[in-house]
């Protein structure tokens, strides 16, 4: 279970971009975070990676603290979640296996798995075909699959999608909201910010809206309301 319980950020030069948050999200929950930018959005993903800390509350993974890991426990941490970005962040020149295979290496996986997991991934995201391809070889729509591949090959605990369709077309949109909600499906918390109305109708799961900081709605039946 993640949990924020009256989290509050104000920096050194007086903002305050979070104010007394407080929500929980179950094991195998699909919750969409929706918000003007400026909101609190990306504050509350960083808080819940461990790279930024509350001024006041507390963020809790299970039972962890977030923001009292120490740095080999936050290493071990980072490895229960996936995170997918809107401008992919792969590796230019490595192909689409060995992105996905990178990310297994750097999580201490065998050859043997590697092997094994890699080609498994990529077929899940449709992108069997283009395991030699490099990211340029990529459209828009495949190199976001293949970040999601990349996200999810060491099968963490909890998946986080910020903003994975801003710069995709409307079908690439759907293909991509398609997969998240597969991959949720089959037993991965997700966690997605976004702008994009279609996208909150399509997934039809709770919504949860932030707007200058704090909580302003909370609906299970994925209402966008900004």
């Amino acid at each position: 279970m993640i949990y924020f319980e009256k989290v509050s950020k104000t920096y050194k030069n007086g903002d305050k971009v979070l104010d007394c948050v407080t929500f929980k999200i179950e094991p195998r929950e699909f919750v969409s975070i929706v918000g003007h930018s400026g909101a609190g959005k990306t504050t509350l993903l960083k808080m819940l990676l461990a790279e930024d800390h509350p001024t006041e509350g507390f963020v809790f993974f299970g039972s962890s603290d977030v923001s009292k890991l120490k740095k080999d426990q936050k290493n071990k941490f980072r490895r229960k979640v996936g995170v997918i970005f809107q401008d992919f962040r792969l590796l230019p020149h490595k192909t689409a296996y060995e992105n996905v295979s990178f990310a297994m290496e750097a999580a201490g996986r065998t050859e043997e798995e590697i092997e094994s997991d890699v080609p498994h991934v990529l077929e899940l995201v449709d992108l069997g075909d283009k395991m030699w391809n490099f990211p340029h070889e990529l459209s828009g729509g495949e190199k976001q699959r293949l970040a999601i591949a990349r996200a999810i090959v060491n099968q963490p605990d909890l998946l986080i999608a910020d903003e994975p369709t801003g710069n995709l077309d409307p079908i690439n949109t759907f293909e991509i909201v398609q997969i998240l909600k597969k991959i949720n499906e089959l037993g991965t918390t997700v966690i997605l910010t976004t702008h994009n109305k279609g996208v909150i109708d399509s997934v039809g799961k709770r919504v949860i809206t932030m707007d200058k900081g704090r909580v302003t709605r909370d609906d299970k039946s994925g209402k966008f309301s900004l």
